[in-house]
């Protein structure tokens, strides 16, 4: 069961709940014997006292938050450094990881993976850095092992960057965030609410931490409860969850669109941090004898039942028995949903063919990455299929341990092994599966995995070329009682398994023998390794008086993911290519974006270099005389650029590119009805795009001409509502918003960029 408070709520003694009322502050009194007002017990929680210790603007409200170390991934870190670089990076100030999670295989593009690896290794040689090579550990099972600590804050360039059941707050943010950070800057945000999630009760057998995750998305996404939000999680339940269990819930919480997570430790997180040799690491966290919080979320771990997220969101979420009792009804939801998004003249999508029998067939099962990949996730589901075998038809079982020291123990104890003699595959830790690089489904294949997105065409297949594939996310446990199934659908609850719960070791010199630990130790002389994909950021330009925009694309769909704005998969070989990369934005959504922004942008560039004859600039010179009448606008003093148009664009992943290729482009703004995520506005501003919200009906269509005229003035003069025009439908009038901008934002959007911000 899970209940949430239509008010926010104070938290007695860690126990007691009442939520806030006119009365609330009488009753929390006569319980404690001391007057209290929810401003002050706001105080108490623990992300507050998190963030007060690492914000250094003297002002809770308006925080300027340093961080206590950084992390990436090899899909991430080339252009964060190339940033930075360009921007005067002299030595990473901070412990600084680079792990090589994601283009792993290094299979696609030539030498260009590799490239990447080399350029990573020489960089944490040249400015002292933390260099984890290929197959070791995913980025985040690395942090948790060897990186985070109590009452500390890690930033990553990656979404899921979360590790808040062992004491630390992490954010998952773009790329320019972390250049920020490297560049002794701040991240810079208002004080987040804190939404309390209270756990109470023990799970059932054969629930596991995917499970509880999932019902908390599916009661929190669509209605926003907990968006850019802390979720703090406290509760008797939490006592009931080894750590392990705790790690895979709050791994999951990126996909509530909140900004962080934290939970009360104990000492079984004491006890983690002593397997893992960092005891000093350790810090016993409470919220104090009366905090409050912006919300409650009430669960009653007892009550969750094994779970499934069909396609196409984590949200989508269903009990496994409810699905497989109303399969047909619930399958003709999902087929309805699915035409939101899917382009129907170009996929046939159904999953109604999966039924046999009465039963749904799954072709496909993962259990990997951050998510899925754990110890006691793997010891779980071995323990399931002890004995059994998935069968030789379609169906097959691929299993990622998150960490080399969690494959080793895994083989020491005889998981590996019960699970390669039923036929599943057991590979080395990577990320691939999560996002479209590996475990790709057949055509019209159906996926169940315990990874963390199950987003359209996330796991690899095409739907410009015809293909769909779907993914539903489960827990482990289920997906490994589906397996021994042979492929039916099957939840945990009903598997009578001996789950026999090893205690786990951890083995440090697998890092220590392979990794490069190099904080403390920059040495400038080193030269770095670059190969010929890794290409420097083009010049951009500054923000001009006035903007002509062409709207190139108009997307109204309710929700549009970062993978639809630059899909991942095929795409990660040019994620050091921001020209090559660019030319994939949008090509799962609207294949011909590309072509437009560049058409647009020929006209930008004719009119930087004053080639005013040149034919690009034909569409503008149609309107010219109407600008230069009614608003003395020319081409001295308007810039070119494209604009898209979206519902909700930004939900999912943290990359920057999805802002980044827009602007290599020529894009020089978005407008949506809001912004899904906090991390892709920042990515906007940062690459000197115009975050602008338009909340009604839009009056514009694609292909249209937007005049904004004094736009730059606007920024600079901090107006949050600016005038703009349908040129080509007789200058018709609308209003923009521009939302909240802090002044380094402002002056970061004048000058075109991140980079042109530091230049100057």
């Amino acid at each position: 069961m899970i209940k949430l408070y239509e008010n926010g709520a104070y938290l007695i003694n860690g126990t007691e709940l009442v939520e806030y009322n006119g009365e609330a502050d009488k009753i929390v009194e006569s319980k404690t014997g001391k007057k209290v007002t929810k401003d002050d017990a706001a105080k108490n929680t623990m992300a507050y006292s998190i963030l007060e210790s690492h914000n250094t603007s003297g002002n809770m409200d308006k925080l300027k938050i340093k961080f206590d170390k950084l992390t990436s991934h090899d899909i991430t870190f080339v252009g964060i450094i190339q940033t930075a670089r360009a921007s005067g990076l002299e030595k990473f100030p901070v412990p600084y990881v680079l792990t090589n999670c994601h283009n792993s295989l290094c299979a696609v593009g030539g030498t260009i993976n590799e490239d990447d690896h080399m350029f990573g290794l020489s960089c944490a040689k040249k400015y002292g850095g933390i260099y984890v090579p290929p197959h070791q550990a995913v980025i985040h099972q690395f942090a948790r092992e060897m990186l985070s600590a109590g009452g500390q804050m890690i930033l990553g360039s990656d979404s899921h960057t979360r590790y808040g059941a062992l004491g630390t707050m992490a954010i998952g943010e773009g790329g320019p965030e972390l250049v920020k950070q490297l560049l002794n800057r701040t991240y810079d945000i208002n004080m987040p609410g804190v939404v309390g999630v209270y756990l109470t009760g023990k799970p059932r057998k054969g629930v596991g931490p995917q499970d509880i995750a999932l019902a908390i998305i599916g009661a929190v996404f669509k209605n926003g409860y907990v968006n850019n939000k802390v979720m703090e999680f406290i509760g008797d339940g939490v006592d009931n969850l080894s750590v392990d269990y705790r790690i895979g819930v709050d791994v999951m919480t990126t996909e509530t669109t909140c900004l962080s997570s934290i939970w009360k430790t104990d000492t079984q997180v004491k006890d983690f941090y002593a397997i893992h040799g960092r005891p000093d690491a350790y810090k016993e966290l409470n919220p104090g004898d009366v905090a409050y919080y912006d919300g409650m979320i009430y669960v009653d771990l007892s009550q969750i039942k094994p779970m499934i997220a069909m396609p196409f969101h984590p949200s989508n979420v269903y009990t496994i028995d409810e699905l497989n009792a109303n399969l047909y009804d619930i399958l003709d939801e999902v087929e309805k949903k699915a035409l939101v998004s899917l382009d129907s003249a170009k996929v046939k999508y159904t999953l109604k063919d999966k039924v046999i029998n009465g039963k749904l067939y799954v072709e496909q099962g993962v259990i990997a990455g951050c998510a899925g990949g754990g110890f006691e996730n793997i010891c779980d589901a071995a323990d399931i299929l002890d004995g059994k075998y998935i069968g030789s038809d379609e169906f097959s079982l691929s299993v990622y341990p998150a960490s080399q020291p969690v494959y080793l123990e895994l083989v020491k104890n005889g998981s590996i092994a019960k699970l390669m003699e039923t036929g599943a595959t057991v590979r080395t830790a990577f990320c691939g599966p999560c996002f479209g690089a590996g475990d790709v489904p057949a055509n019209n294949g159906l996926s169940i995995r315990h990874s963390t997105r199950n987003f359209p065409n996330r796991e690899g297949s095409k739907i410009t070329n015809g293909q769909i594939a779907s993914v539903a996310l489960m827990d482990a446990r289920s997906i490994a009682a589906t397996a021994a199934n042979k492929g039916f659908l099957t939840s945990a609850e009903y598997v009578d398994a001996d789950f026999k719960k090893p205690k786990y070791f951890f083995d440090g010199k697998i890092y220590e023998n392979r990794c490069y630990f190099g904080y403390g130790k920059a040495d400038p002389s080193v030269d770095i390794k670059f190969g010929p994909n890794i290409v420097d950021w083009p010049k951009m330009e500054a923000l001009t008086d006035n903007l002509m925009l062409k709207v190139v694309s108009v997307i109204h769909d309710p929700v549009t993911t970062t993978d639809e704005l630059i899909p991942s998969g095929e795409t990660s070989s040019f994620r050091s290519n921001p020209l090559g990369l660019a030319e994939f934005t949008l090509s799962r959504k609207d294949p011909a974006y590309v072509g437009k922004a560049k058409k647009v942008q020929l006209a930008e560039k004719a009119r930087v270099a004053g080639e005013l004859d040149n034919e690009a600039l034909d569409d503008f010179k149609l309107f010219a005389d109407a600008l230069k009448d009614k608003f003395s606008a020319d081409l001295s003093n308007t810039g070119i650029g494209s604009v898209i148009y979206a519902v909700k664009p930004g939900d999912g992943s943290a990359r920057e590119q999805a802002a980044s290729c827009q602007k290599v482009l020529g894009g020089w703004a978005n407008i949506a009805h809001e912004y899904a995520t906090k991390r892709y506005r920042s990515n906007l501003i940062n690459w000197g795009m115009l975050p602008f919200i338009f909340e009604d009906e839009i009056p514009f269509d694609k292909d249209d001409y937007i005049f904004v005229p004094g736009i730059a003035k606007a920024v600079a003069d901090k107006v949050s509502e600016i005038d703009a025009y349908i040129v080509n439908k007789n200058f018709e009038k609308f209003t923009l918003k521009l939302g909240e901008l802090t002044d380094d934002e402002r002056t970061i959007i004048l000058k075109g960029c991140l980079i042109n911000y530091y230049k100057a």
